[in-house]
């Protein structure tokens, strides 16, 4: 990583940060929807730090903009001001084929729903990002059966979503969003739909994943009882950041 942070992918070299060389650098973030007195401010100034190879975690109710932040982190939205970088990217400097790229290749993303395509096997799921990707087959197929094995499903690899467990299909999210070796991991309440058990054991998966894997991690939760598993918990409330347990 140079100092002036430029992107080998073509985004501008940063100024000086008081945040320093962290995977995702959030400063002085806003973004409002709508105009006028209806208006909603979802961030309002908003100034953080994940730092590399760190499992980070986004709290707060619903509303408070967890969502928000994660799509604006994640260049699937625009900020109305403000700076995101992403691994020494100033993502204010990608068009929209370098956002796709960002996507594609250095971000992975896991939701609540899982969004697993139901007629492909686990196997064929977690190799989508390949194929679009155009990777060789043989290395999707090493690849896939590594991630299977990393996320203890080997023994899955021909089920489809319907004939698995929530807990299992979010598995299988989790194996997909790792599948073209992002450096940045985002998700979006991952165990919002599993029961406080399986929910744990998936947070334990990130954990583990986001060691054995060297990636960086950005995962909003409600559940209280999955904070502790995260090395830093940051907390939005009114689209303001009030809390942040350690620092950058």
């Amino acid at each position: 990583m140079t100092e002036d942070h430029t992107s080998e992918r073509g985004g501008t070299a940063l100024a000086p940060s008081p945040y320093g060389d962290a995977m995702v650098r959030v400063e002085n973030l806003h973004r409002s929807f709508g105009t006028g007195a209806t208006a909603v401010h979802a961030l309002r100034g908003v100034s953080f730090a994940v730092p590399r190879g760190e499992l980070v975690a986004l709290k707060g109710r619903s509303g408070s903009g967890k969502t928000t932040l994660l799509n604006l982190v994640g260049g699937l939205d625009t900020p109305d001001r403000g700076q995101i970088t992403v691994d020494g990217t100033d993502l204010a400097g990608l068009g929209e084929d370098g956002l796709l790229a960002l996507r594609r290749d250095r971000v992975g993303f896991i939701f609540q729903s899982f969004g697993l395509i139901p007629i492909l096997s686990a196997a064929e799921n977690i190799g989508v990002p390949m194929r679009l990707r155009k990777a060789d087959p043989g290395e999707r197929e090493e690849r896939v059966a590594l991630l299977l094995s990393l996320v203890g499903l080997a023994e899955h690899a021909a089920q489809r979503p319907g004939e698995l467990s929530g807990g299992q299909q979010q598995r299988v999210a989790i194996a997909r969003a790792l599948a073209n070796r992002p450096v940045l991991l985002i998700a979006d309440e991952p165990t919002g739909q599993l029961d406080a058990e399986t929910g744990k054991a998936v947070m334990e998966l990130l954990r583990a994943v986001v060691r054995s894997e060297g990636v960086t991690a950005l995962v909003a939760t409600h559940d209280a009882g999955l904070l502790d598993l995260a090395d830093r918990v940051l907390e939005l409330r009114d689209g303001h950041i009030v809390e942040d347990d350690g620092s950058a």
